[in-house]
Formats: structure tokens, C-alpha cells, sequence
């Protein structure tokens, strides 16, 4: 700072130097003026020049002398300063230069001053201390090296003791294949360290480690609650311990276990609960015994537990084949090439024991269902309760065919004998339900909507349930069309979470079903209720909402329907249209929800299809065979000649009464038909109730009832047809003959029991009896021809107009269908033709104009008749003009009429050839017709 400060002074000594420099002075007055100072001033350095000016000053001070002695001093001491400016500018670089080389020189010698020091003390040192210290560091160096040595040996056996605290701490993180890794490079350190004997112990309990039971625990636990990445660790800690095989063994004896300890605990659980009490005596019971012990009320949930829980278990199987696969497809691409052979061996080791296990593991899960379900008797289930066990045993099925294709055929064969045991029960509970309903059946129409459908009925939605991708899985499995329509499989819908067991303890919203009529068939309304059946179509489906068909043609008209119409196209009331609703009653009602209930057991259950429909042909015989029995049985059919039950018919109804019906009271002779097994499945035949009256002639004998009962049995015979296709693709292939007799030979013959039933009431209606009568009285041996008929036609056509009026008056309460009033018309007039030839058979004279009278007094009939009814042609109509006729043939021509007309009773005949006696017959013609007669009727006897 000092030297730094000098050079500025010097430097503005320099500019002060210039300056005077600069000034113009006369360099020869410059010398004179420098010359005039005194040399005392040019004497040494402690000269005081003040002092010296002060002394030579006068006594007297005179102040312009004295400016001007300073001005000359202050002259002097310019030329003076200005002379040195010069010349110090001259010496200036010379100056620099030289201050520059002292500056250097300085600083060269204080560094040789520190190296020569430094020098001296290193060698003072050197000399002193070299020959003692320099062997004692040697010394310590060496034993440094051996003792760090000796630490980190010490350091690598102490962390070979503590392993033990940290592979606890690592399985307890489950981090297993670090914990195996750590034992293997302990055993690797331990190996290195073996002289030392505390490593003998810690390599026994390493070794122990390695096969550490903790591994096979949690081996264990990914067969419930698979998680891909504690199996991941597991897996790989079993490959570095090179036991990837010995793993696979224990992981299928793992799974083997959960089945067995999963089952025992959910219905040990469920048994301890429902039985109330701390006993253990249930703890120690076998699994077999266990199922034994559960309770009706807790049988279903316990099931349904029991499959989540083998679902779980099946479920956590299926995540890990799924994991080897991908596994192995993640290593093989990459690095097939330097595969090692123990590798492949090892995978395919893998591939065949889970593709074995997935069997074994099934048929484990079957097995211990199978137990379950045949621990109980389901017998006295609720229809609902036991359709429940069937759908969870359905999915379970469906899970099994997903889980590895098999078939079930334990559950089927177990669940099939349950359900052929629960459905002998049910049906026979049924059976008996049926005949009391029967008992108690009254026949009075059930008044349902005129678009009333079997398909509106909660028994038969699961038909619509099946064709819809909506519904849910078990139905949709139960259904012909449910692998159609399922895009994932139930492991693919369930692989996070849910179960597919879950529907079943979903709450299910009631279902409403609408098909009753909110007014029945009452007098006044009847008429009405069809009109509104058209005005109102927001009930009515697409089908129903054309216009009127023709009852006889079928043709629906262009226009809309109208009242006019209506009536313009029906005669009288009984021939309503066919909009109207149904003739059902109650009994049909519950025999078709029956029908229903069977069905969606056997559309779950499909092995016991034969036994269901085998009962759902019972239910519509047994109703047949009532209808018939209360109504049809009469013995008087065999003598009217009219064939009313067909061949078909009376076989069925044999058939049926052989089959079914249980003709003894029970205990009587009961050994003498047959054994008290096959009488188990007979029903006692039903009787009619005595709330219905037959034989009132105001009612024209029960005809209401009798409609209600036979048009009930056609429409349920129509329901069946409609439910043949379905019915046909649940029954077995060698079963379907079974189907279609049944089809064939009893629904088919439904409408054959019209005949029988209503022939009673047309039998009864008109007094045929009272014609015979009037018929007697008549003269017929005439002598000429007559242009009046006889009073009795008068009398039969005023029975027909009475019955047609009476007729009507059923129609208001009961709906009479157009085939029924054909039926009854036709009966009728048959019987009435078979009067008149009977009255015409009884004659003992006749002449030509009697006959010419017969014919007049038919035709006269026909004639009333046709304005009466709709029916064309008039039945047997024919029947009576030949037997009139008849009067009027040759004796060659009689013989061939009496061979071909085998219609006519033997009296008839004999008749006919009588009164043709004497007018051109003779006696001995008259021995030889007979005798024809007599021929035809002797293979008879």
C-alpha cells in the first residue's frame, strides 16, 4: 500500500513537473535566476531555510520591500522546481526500469531465504530421525494390514450370526426369495470361514432356513386368495432353492386341503350355529356326519357358502395356471435358444401336473358337494327352495364344464336322485292337490282377459328369460341358448371380484302378473266386455288386434269391427266371436302354473326331463279323465249307434283308468291289484261335487258347467301344443317316441270329448220319447196324397226352438263357442233323424201316400229346421230319406240295400221288409230278406 501510495505522489510530482515544464521560460534567464540563489542552500539536508529567511530580515519591516524579496524567493524556487521537473523527467524510465529489477530481486531472495530454511530443518530432521523411526513404521504398517484383516473377518462372521434376526424380518415382509437369497450367499460366505468352529452352528441353521416350513405356509395360502405378486415370490424362491417341482407337488396337496378344510368349516360354521350351543362335539365328527346335522332353514345358505367358497379355491387355481402360462411365455421368447434342459423339463413338469390337477381338483369339489347334497332329504323342500338348489347346483355344473370340460356326472347322478325323489313327492303331493281341486271344482268360469297368454304366468317367464341377453347367468346357463349368448366365461366375469354365486342372496322384486279380467262374463256386461276388448288395445297383443274373423271362414273383413257387424255375423248369443276371452276355471289355472313349475325344473335339471314330462302328461290325463268322468260317462252311448267315443279315445281313457287311477278304496283288496308300490303312484278316481247340479232340465242339464269343463280341457290341450317344440328339445332322443304318442293319442283327443258330454244334454233337451208317441198315432195307410204334415213335426220344431231359447239364456253366462253349438245342434238333430226313422221303423201299415206323407213331413221339418241353425249340411239327413225311400225298392234291390246299410237296426229292416208286404213283396221275398237280415246280424252275437 506504501509503495503503491509513493508512485502516486510521484506521479502527480510528474504532472506538477510538466506543467512547469510547460510554462515559457527563457532557459538563460532560468539560469540566472537559479545562479542569483545563495549557496547556502545547496548545503545538507538539515538546513532550515525558514529560520535562515527569518534572520536576515531587517529591524524595520518594510511590506513592499518585503513582497518583493518574496516574489524573488517565489521566482527562484520555480526555476528551481521547473530545473528538477527536467531533469527528473529525463531519469524517468531509467528510473522505472531499475525500480522494477529491485522489486524482482526482493522477491527472489525471500523465496531462496524459505528453501534454504526449509532445507536446513528437513535435514536437520533426516539426520536425527532416520535410522530410529524409519524401521518402527514398517513395523506398525504390517500389523495394520493384519488386523484390518482380522476386522472385517470378524465383521463378515458377525453378520453371518445375526442372519437369523434379519431372514425373520424378511419373511415376516414376505420378501421370501431375497430371504432365500441371503441364505444362499451366507452358506456361500460360511463355506469361506469354516475353520473358524463358531461358523459350524450358523451353517446348520442357515441350512435350516433354506427349507424353512414359512415357505410351504405361504405356498398354502395362494389357494384361496391368489395374489399374483406374493405368488410371483414364492415361485421364485422355490426356482433358487431348485425345488420348482417339489412345489408343484405341494401346491396340489395344498389345494387338496383347502377343498377339504374350506367345506368342513362353512357347514361346521352353519351346524354350531343352527345347533345353538359351545358342544365341540361337532369339531371332531367326519365331514359326511356333519352334513347330516343341517337344518331345512339353513340348507340353502350354507350351499351357496360352500360353492363361493369351492369357487374361490377354483377360482385362485385357474389365476395360477393362468400365471405359469404367461410365465412361461414372457421366458421362453426371448431366451429359447440357451434354454437349459433341466429348465424345460421343470416347465413341462408344470404344463402336465396343473392341466392333471385340474380334474383331481374337481372331482374333489364334486365329491364334497355330492356329500352335502345327499346329507339331506330334500323331499319336503318348497318348490322355490329346492328350484334354488337346483340353479346353484346348475351354475356349479356350468363352473365345472368352464373349469376343465367335465360333465359333472357326480352332481348330475347326486342331484338327479335327489330331484327323482323331491319330484315322486312333489307330483304325488300334486296328484292329490289336483283331485281335491277337482272335488271342489264348481265349473264356473275363470274370468281372465281376452288376451290372456300362458306367458303372462310367473311359472312360464323363464321360457322368455331364455331367449333374453339380459337374464341372469344361471338361467341363461339353464337355457338351450345361454353359450350363444355369454361372451365371457363366468372365470373371465369373476377374475377381480364378485362371485358368481351372489344372485342367490340378491333380493328379487316381485313380479306382477295381470291377466284377469276386471269384469266377468255377467249377462248384461257379455256383449259389452267384447267391445271393449276392440276399443281398448293397450292390453291386447299385436295377433288380437285385428279386426273380427269369421267364425266359419277365418277371413277377417276390410273394415273395423263394429257392433252391427258383430251381430250381423252371429245367429244368436252363444256364437260369440273368437276375441272373446278364454273358457277356463281355476283348476285349468293351476294345472298349467303346475305345467310351469315342472318345466323350469326340468329346464334346469335336464337328466329328470323324461320323469317331468312323464308327470306333466299325468296332470293333463288325470284332468282328462275327471272332465270325462263327471260329464262323458253314460252307458247309454254304446246303444245309440252314433260311435261318440272314438277307437283313439276309449284307449286313452282305458289307458289312463289302468294306469293312474286307484279304482279301490284304500286297504280294500289292495294285494289283489298289485303291490302297494305301483298303487303309490295311483290317484283315487275324483268326484264330482255336489254343489253341481246335471240333471236340471232349466240349466239344459249343467250345460254351463259342462262347457266350462270341456272348453277348459281344449284350451289346456292348446297350451300343450304350444309347449311341444320346447318340451321336445328337453326330452332324451330315446324318449321322444314317449312324447309324441302322448301328443298323439291323448292331447290330440281332447276335443273328442265334446261328443260324449254334450250328446247327455242334446239326449235330454228334446223330448224324443213324446214324438214316438205322436208318431204311433198317425194313420199311414192313406189313400191319398196329403198337402198337410203332421202335428208331431209341429211339436219337435217348437222342442228345438226351446232349446235354441235356452241355449241363449246359457250364452249369457257362459260363452259358447261355435264348435260346442255345432256339437249340440248336430246331437240333436241326429237324435231327432234316428226318432223319426225309429217312429217310421214302428209302423205296421203303409201305403205309397203314406210314404209320399213320410216325405212331407221331413221335409216340412228340414225346412224349420234350417232357419233354426247355421249347421251344413243337416245331419243325417240322408239317413231318413233312404229309409223312406227304401219303401220303394225291388226285391233284388232290397236284399243289396239291407247288405250295404248295416246302419239300420235289425228291427228296422225286419220292418221295412214287412210293410213292404202284399204291395210288392211276397211272402216267400219276405222269408228270404230276413233270413239276409238275420245273416248280418249273427257274426254279432
Amino acid at each position: 500500500a506504501g509503495e503503491g501510495g509513493g508512485l502516486m505522489e510521484k506521479d502527480g510530482l510528474f504532472e506538477e513537473m510538466r506543467e512547469l515544464r510547460q510554462q515559457p521560460i527563457d532557459p538563460q534567464a532560468e539560469q540566472e535566476i537559479i545562479d542569483s540563489i545563495e549557496e547556502v542552500y545547496f548545503s545538507n539536508d538539515s538546513f532550515d531555510m525558514v529560520r535562515h529567511e527569518l534572520e536576515k530580515l531587517p529591524p524595520e519591516l518594510n511590506l513592499q520591500e518585503l513582497e518583493e524579496y518574496r516574489d524573488k524567493l517565489k521566482r527562484q524556487q520555480a526555476a528551481v522546481s521547473k530545473r528538477v521537473a527536467d531533469l527528473i523527467l529525463e531519469k524517468q524510465p531509467s528510473y522505472v526500469k531499475e525500480l522494477e529489477r529491485v522489486t524482482a530481486l526482493q522477491a527472489n531472495l525471500q523465496l531462496a531465504a524459505v528453501i534454504c530454511t526449509n532445507a536446513r530443518r528437513q535435514l536437520r530432521v533426516s539426520k536425527e530421525e532416520f535410522t530410529e523411526a524409519s524401521l518402527g513404521l514398517l513395523a506398525n504398517q504390517r500389523r495394520r494390514q493384519l488386523l484390518t484383516g482380522l476386522l472385517k473377518s470378524l465383521r463378515t462372521i458377525k453378520t453371518l450370526q445375526r442372519t437369523d434376526v434379519r431372514l425373520s424380518e424378511m419373511l415376516e415382509e414376505e420378501d421370501y426369495p431375497g430371504a432365500i437369497q441371503l441364505c444362499l450367499e451366507c452358506q456361500k460366505a460360511a463355506s469361506t470361514f469354516k475353520h473358524y468352529s463358531c461358523i459350524r452352528y450358523s451353517m446348520s441353521r442357515l441350512m435350516w432356513w433354506c427349507s424353512r416350513e414359512q415357505l410351504d405356509v405361504a405356498l398354502s395360502r395362494t389357494c384361496k386368495h391368489f395374489d399374483v405378486l406374493h405368488y410371483t415370490k414364492v415361485q421364485k424362491a422355490y426356482t433358487l432353492l431348485g425345488k420348482t417341482q417339489t412345489a408343484m407337488d405341494q401346491l396340489h396337496m395344498h389345494f387338496t386341503q383347502a377343498i377339504h378344510n374350506t367345506v368342513f368349516q362353512v357347514v361346521l360354521g352353519y351346524v354350531e350355529l343352527c345347533a345353538g350351543n359351545a358342544d365341540t362335539k361337532f369339531q371332531k365328527m367326519q365331514y359326511k356326519d356333519l352334513c347330516t346335522h343341517i337344518t331345512l332353514d339353513s340348507y340353502i345358505p350354507c350351499l351357496t357358502d360352500l360353492c363361493k367358497a369351492l369357487w374361490e379355491v377354483m377360482l385362485s387355481y385357474h389365476r395360477t395356471m393362468q400365471w405359469h402360462e404367461e410365465h412361461d411365455k414372457q421366458k421362453t421368447v426371448p431366451s429359447q435358444a440357451g434354454e437349459s434342459d433341466e429348465l424345460t423339463v421343470d416347465r413341462s413338469y408344470v404344463k402336465k401336473k396343473l392341466e392333471h390337477g385340474l380334474t383331481r381338483i374337481w372331482q374333489d369339489v364334486q365329491l364334497k358337494v355330492k356329500v352335502y347334497i345327499l346329507g339331506t332329504d330334500m323331499s319336503n323342500f318348497k318348490y322355490d327352495d329346492f328350484i334354488v338348489v337346483l340353479d346353484v347346483i346348475s351354475r356349479l355344473m356350468q363352473v365345472g364344464e368352464e373349469f376343465c370340460g367335465s360333465k359333472s356326472e357326480v352332481l348330475q347322478e347326486s342331484i338327479k336322485r335327489q330331484s327323482v325323489n323331491y319330484f315322486k313327492n312333489y307330483h304325488r303331493a300334486r296328484l292329490e292337490e289336483l283331485r281335491m281341486f277337482l272335488e271342489n271344482e264348481t265349473w264356473e268360469l275363470c274370468p281372465v282377459k281376452s288376451n290372456f297368454n300362458i306367458a303372462q304366468l310367473h311359472e312360464f317367464r323363464f321360457m322368455g328369460q331364455c331367449r333374453s341377453p339380459s337374464v341372469s347367468p344361471s338361467r341363461q346357463a339353464a337355457s338351450s341358448a345361454g353359450p350363444a349368448l355369454e361372451e365371457l366365461s363366468l372365470f373371465q366375469q369373476y377374475h377381480q371380484d364378485g362371485n358368481p354365486f351372489e344372485m342367490h342372496t340378491e333380493h328379487k322384486e316381485e313380479e306382477t302378473e295381470d291377466v284377469l279380467a276386471s269384469n266377468g262374463y255377467e249377462s248384461d256386461e257379455l256383449e259389452k266386455s267384447v267391445y271393449q276388448d276392440y276399443d281398448s288395445d293397450s292390453d291386447v297383443p299385436d295377433e288380437l288386434k285385428q279386426d273380427y274373423v269369421d267364425e266359419q271362414t277365418g277371413d277377417a273383413p276390410l273394415k273395423s269391427v263394429s257392433r252391427e257387424t258383430i251381430r250381423s255375423k252371429k245367429k244368436s248369443d252363444y256364437n260369440l266371436s273368437k276375441a272373446s276371452a278364454p273358457i277356463l276355471t281355476n283348476t285349468t289355472l293351476n294345472v298349467i302354473r303346475l305345467v310351469g313349475k315342472y318345466m323350469q325344473m326340468m329346464n334346469i335339471l335336464k337328466p329328470i326331463a323324461f320323469d317331468v314330462i312323464h308327470c306333466v302328461s299325468q296332470l293333463f290325463d288325470y284332468y282328462l279323465y275327471a272332465v270325462y268322468t263327471f260329464f262323458g260317462r253314460n252307458d247309454m252311448y254304446e246303444s245309440s249307434g252314433l260311435g261318440l267315443i272314438s277307437s283313439r279315445l276309449r284307449t286313452t281313457l282305458n289307458r289312463i283308468q289302468e294306469s293312474l287311477i286307484d279304482m279301490d278304496p284304500v286297504g280294500e283288496n289292495a294285494g289283489v291289484h298289485g303291490p302297494a308300490e305301483d298303487r303309490k303312484e295311483k290317484v283315487p278316481s275324483p268326484h264330482l261335487s255336489q254343489m253341481v247340479i246335471l240333471t236340471d232340465s232349466g240349466t239344459l242339464y249343467g250345460l254351463a258347467q259342462r262347457v266350462v269343463a270341456t272348453e277348459s280341457l281344449v284350451f289346456l290341450a292348446e297350451q300343450f301344443e304350444s309347449l311341444q317344440s320346447h318340451l321336445d328339445t328337453m326330452m332324451p332322443a330315446a324318449k321322444k317316441p314317449f312324447l309324441q304318442q302322448f301328443y298323439s293319442q291323448t292331447v290330440s283327443t281332447a276335443s273328442e270329448l265334446r261328443k260324449p258330454i254334450y250328446w247327455i244334454v242334446a239326449a235330454k233337451a228334446i223330448d224324443y220319447e213324446q214324438m214316438l208317441l205322436m208318431m204311433a198315432g198317425v194313420k199311414w195307410d192313406i189313400k191319398e196324397i196329403m198337402s198337410q204334415h203332421n202335428v208331431y213335426v209341429d211339436v219337435l220344431l217348437k222342442e228345438f226352438e226351446q232349446f235354441n231359447k235356452r241355449l241363449g239364456d246359457v250364452s249369457r253366462h257362459v260363452r259358447i263357442p261355435l264348435p260346442v253349438s255345432n256339437v249340440l245342434w248336430e246331437h240333436c238333430i241326429r237324435l231327432a233323424n234316428r226318432t223319426l226313422v225309429e217312429g217310421y221303423a214302428n209302423v205296421k201299415k203303409c201305403s205309397n201316400e203314406g210314404r209320399a206323407l213320410m216325405q212331407l213331413d221331413f221335409q216340412q221339418f228340414l225346412m224349420k229346421l234350417e232357419k233354426l241353425t247355421d249347421l251344413r249340411p243337416i245331419p243325417d239327413k240322408e239317413f231318413v230319406e233312404t229309409y223312406i225311400k227304401a219303401y220303394y225298392l225291388t226285391e233284388n234291390d232290397m236284399e243289396q240295400f239291407i247288405k250295404n246299410h248295416r246302419e239300420y237296426s235289425m228291427k228296422q229292416l225286419a220292418n221295412l221288409v214287412n210293410v213292404c208286404l202284399g204291395s210288392h213283396i211276397n211272402k216267400k221275398a219276405r222269408q228270404k230278406l230276413l233270413a239276409a237280415i238275420d245273416d248280418i246280424d249273427r257274426p254279432k252275437r
